[in-house]
């Protein structure tokens, strides 16, 4: 954590800026799709345009005045330059190894730099000001503004293509295509097919400040894509990306290569899913912009992970086939049988957000790798890099935190086609963490990297904290893994006593509006009142440990018994984490993991095995963090 605050105090002087200044904004944005109609009619642009851009890109939120992962500011997402920051990617961190394997000497990558590419579409909200007369302050800080400065960029796009202004939504398929950013035909036509996937479906939602906005369905709209050509636009070669037609990917290989002195970089060649089948999809941040990012991964002494996501229109570059192995969690199990998706963006650095565009091309990607593999789409197969758990238990305080408290995992869900819902009735075993992410701010600090311990501002979220008792100002419940001699902390960098959306609990008690789960080896409870509930009933498998034992060991990963190993290769230890789980404890059985290890050490591919023993471990939801049980020690239950 220290060393990405360190690498954040780069961020460019000037982002004072980003707060708004007055209560003047709030006035102006008494009805957003007022503002929505007038900007539209002031730039000769059709309303359902305007509406259509902007929920690819924001949602129509306002997002407080703060900057996207990509410094794009509010409804209209117009970037400043001014506002990138340059991070240092999050694999550059000096207490985790992102391959993993206890076999292998620990791979610590070393911090590059990775200064922001200022490109013209990173400077949108410069030319905003020079159409409209606004400042950028109020561009940046007041919707009504920056809805204006949207629709006469717009229009100006209409104008540099020479393609009619007015109604006609079906005309301005080229301009949608221009506001993307995008280089190339393939990124910007793809934004533009979301766009106008937008006009035909509808939309209506409540904004992040309260703002009800509507965008009436246009079933039969058939944009006229001859303006697409009229953008110059590269073209681009996917070269045989796995990724489905509808989203735009290139491919940009992580090379294979022989270092010397028996290491190489910065991936391992595997022959999944024939070696190995693909249990889990990985979601990541990057903490650093996308330019620098596929820098990194094209480094062959650097590390490696399948997919890169750019925040500003969703454009996706695979780096490594699917059926290798990337190193990107820091648990060599979870490597072995995972896909891992980077999304340029950062954790928490201020209070950057997530763009719908990215949203959406990472679901299509997601959905279109989980069928191919059959991965079931939930929270015990589609998991965070801080769902992760540690190998050893030396290994468990370095562990990641991305994508963090802010990605919205419900709606991520919905755009998956597997929207997270309640099941059974009011006395099930077990509950489905599942706050409103926009009405649940809880607290955290850390966001300022120029003040580390300063409160974020209000930002909705996917967690809820847990607590010792049932009430508001009883201690948050304890980490000894992560915290061997302290308390957790209320950084929005700490995971430790924190439940995530999606993610299924065991109930432990109930009293008044809180409700408790089995968390860490411990009853932890969490604010969850009938009229804002924070989580729902949930069907599901439950374990426990089997009569006449005390306590039963956890673990990191699921190898196998000893036994289990050829000749030749060195059995690995089953080590047990410093957690256990105690007698009359239950705890969500997420899948079944048949004993495995990939034994990859040699450049030589043909020298790599898969090991696979008798032994049988269940997946458990154990804390923030899935973790895993001897199938022997547990007893299975419905609940």
């Amino acid at each position: 954590m220290r060393s990405r605050l360190r690498a954040a105090l780069a961020v460019i002087a000037g982002l004072t800026l980003l707060t708004p200044t007055s209560t003047s904004a709030a006035a102006d944005d008494a009805d957003r799709q007022r503002l929505f109609a007038e900007a539209a009619r002031a730039f000769d642009v059709p309303e359902s345009v305007l509406l259509g851009v902007s929920y690819l890109e924001s949602r129509w939120d306002a997002n407080a005045g703060l900057p996207s992962t990509s410094a794009g500011f509010g409804p209209m997402h117009l970037t400043d330059a001014a506002a990138l920051i340059a991070g240092s990617h999050h694999h550059t961190g000096a207490e985790e190894d992102p391959r993993g394997d206890d076999s292998r000497p620990a791979k610590h990558p070393a911090a590059q730099p990775a200064q922001p590419a200022v490109t013209p579409s990173m400077r949108t909200l410069e030319r905003a000001a020079e159409l409209t007369g606004e400042t950028r302050d109020r561009l940046r800080t007041d919707p009504a503004a920056n809805i204006r400065g949207g629709a006469a960029l717009l229009a100006d796009y209409q104008k540099q293509l020479g393609a009619p202004l007015g109604d006609d939504p079906a005309e301005w398929y080229g301009a949608v295509a221009r506001y993307s950013g995008a280089a190339d035909t393939a990124a910007a036509k793809s934004f533009a097919d979301e766009v106008y996937g937008v006009l035909r479906e509808g939309a209506d939602r409540v904004t992040d400040d309260g703002e009800r906005v509507r965008l009436a369905a246009s079933p039969g709209l058939a944009p006229l894509e001859k303006w697409l050509d009229r953008l110059g636009l590269r073209k681009s070669r996917p070269d045989g990306v796995e990724c489905p037609r509808t989203i735009s990917c290139e491919w940009i290989p992580a090379p294979y290569q022989d270092l010397g002195a028996g290491d190489y970089g910065n991936h391992d060649l595997a022959d999944r899913p024939v070696s190995q089948k693909i249990d889990y999809i990985v979601i990541h941040d990057t903490e650093t912009l996308y330019e620098p990012t596929l820098r990194l991964v094209q480094d062959p002494t650097y590390v490696s992970w399948h997919y890169t996501l750019r925040s500003q229109d969703g454009h996706i570059a695979q780096h490594v086939k699917t059926k290798d192995v990337g190193w990107h969690a820091g648990n060599w199990y979870v490597n072995a049988k995972s896909i891992g998706l980077e999304h340029e963006g950062f954790l928490a650095q201020g209070g950057s957000w997530y763009t719908e565009a990215m949203y959406r091309t990472s679901a299509k990607l997601v959905r279109h790798l989980a069928a191919k593999h059959r991965v079931p789409l939930d929270r015990a197969h589609i998991i965070g890099h801080d769902n992760v758990p540690g190998t050893i238990p030396s290994t468990v305080r370095g562990m990641h935190e991305d994508p963090g408290p802010f990605w919205d995992w419900a709606h991520y869900f919905k755009l998956l086609g597997a929207p997270l819902r309640g099941s059974g009735g009011p006395h099930a075993e077990s509950v489905m963490i599942l706050p409103d992410y926009q009405r649940n701010r809880p607290y955290y600090y850390g966001c300022d990297p120029a003040d580390p311990t300063a409160a974020c501002a209000p930002h909705g979220s996917s967690s809820v904290w847990l607590r010792t008792e049932p009430r508001d100002d009883a201690p948050l419940v304890k980490d000894i893994g992560k915290h061997p001699t302290g308390d957790s902390l209320y950084s929005v960098y700490d995971h430790s006593a924190r439940a995530a959306t999606g993610q299924r609990y065991a109930l432990a008690d109930r009293a008044g509006d809180w409700t408790a789960i089995w968390y860490l080896g411990q009853k932890a409870w969490f604010h969850n009142p009938p009229g804002n509930p924070t989580a729902v009933p949930a069907r599901g498998l439950l374990i426990t440990p089997k009569p006449g034992r005390d306590t039963i060991p956890v673990y990191g990963r699921a190898y196998p018994e000893a036994e289990a190993y050829p000749e030749g290769v060195p059995a690995q230890v089953i080590t047990p984490l410093q957690y256990t789980l105690a007698a009359g404890q239950k705890y969500a059985l997420g899948l079944s993991a048949r004993s495995e290890y990939y034994r990859a050490v040699t450049f030589d591919a043909t020298q790599h095995t898969v090991v696979r023993g008798k032994l049988k471990y269940y997946q458990i939801q154990f804390g923030h963090r899935v973790m895993f049980v001897n199938a022997d020690d547990v007893t299975v239950s419905a609940a």
